[in-house]
């Protein structure tokens, strides 16, 4: 009967714990929620939390409201973030530069690991290597074979960005030198590269897609081990044979000591918004890969990026 009765105890507290776990997921927002955006309109952060921001509206039961702080590349609005009160009634768009590089070439007014709670991915933005079709080469072996005869020159969008980062592992895995050629933005690295001015350059896909498919740009190789609809014969550099695995992410944060119940809920529907067929293909036709998953997903990936890129910088001596 003892054992019966510790039995009915247990059989009871995992009851509670069940009740308990679908209740936090029940949280419900009784007004508009603010969604922070460290940027100004147009990036590709903001372009694909407006293309979810109804569908997840509509499932959290209040609008989104989206409001925009740019300024130091994403620490201003990022340090607005970590100091809000954490009631679940403003959640972070969260990116890579603020969170995982910055952090690592200047101080900035908050943790990035310590401030913040993670909701959920919200997308992974692979980057394309693209080079002037001039260039004798179609693949990253000829490419690298090229690079040891003589000195390639690459552009960015400036250095301790994600291309200038993704360009130092790849000088690091096959060895070779590139002459790197920051620009304050990656408009013109893409021009100067279409003119010939520059070889090559490393970009998000849905900006140079439109010029590799009208042949300006040639594709050599995609920074993320994934296949893209609209790059489909265009493989990573994973299977060129470089152990290199780099992507721009997108997620929701919220600030640190946010309740639980905020987090879950949330996480829970921005994933079933991701699974839907028109979030889907939107999304493809950006280049973007659909994230979701449990906050624990985010928080790996910011984690491990932030050790990587953190590696990066300081092995290749990088300054702002």
């Amino acid at each position: 009967m003892k054992y019966l009765s510790r039995w009915s105890r247990r059989v009871g507290l995992f009851a509670l714990a069940l009740y308990c776990a679908g209740a936090a997921a029940q949280w419900a927002p009784t007004k508009p929620i603010r969604l922070l955006v460290p940027y100004a309109t147009g990036g590709s952060g903001d372009i694909g939390l407006r293309i979810i921001s109804e569908k997840l509206s509509a499932a959290i039961g209040q609008p989104l409201v989206i409001d925009n702080k740019g300024g130091a590349g994403g620490v201003i609005g990022t340090e607005l973030g970590a100091r809000t009160l954490p009631d679940g009634y403003t959640w972070i768009l969260g990116s890579d530069a603020p969170f995982t590089i910055i952090p690592h070439l200047r101080k900035v007014p908050y943790d990035p690991l310590a401030d913040f709670e993670p909701v959920g991915l919200i997308a992974s933005l692979p980057l394309v290597v693209v080079i002037n079709p001039s260039l004798p080469v179609k693949n990253m072996a000829e490419l690298v074979a090229l690079a040891k005869t003589r000195k390639l020159s690459l552009s960015s969008n400036g250095n301790g960005s994600s291309a200038h980062l993704t360009a130092e592992l790849i000088k690091r895995e096959a060895g070779i030198d590139l002459l790197h050629v920051p620009y304050t933005g990656i408009a013109q690295a893409v021009t100067d590269v279409i003119g010939g001015q520059v070889d090559m350059t490393i970009s998000s896909v849905g900006t140079v897609l439109q010029h590799i498919k009208s042949g300006r740009l040639r594709a050599i190789a995609l920074t993320m081990p994934v296949k893209l609809a609209s790059l489909p014969d265009v493989p990573s550099l994973i299977e060129a044979g470089y152990n290199i695995d780099v992507s721009v992410w997108i997620g929701l944060l919220v600030p640190a000591k946010t309740p639980k119940e905020v987090t879950q809920r949330v996480s829970a529907e921005l994933t079933k918004v991701l699974e839907t067929p028109e979030i889907r293909e939107r999304f493809a036709n950006l280049g973007y890969v659909p994230g979701g998953g449990a906050p624990s997903v985010l928080g790996r990936r910011i984690e491990g990026d932030y050790a990587k890129f953190g590696k990066v910088i300081r092995d290749a001596n990088i300054k702002e």
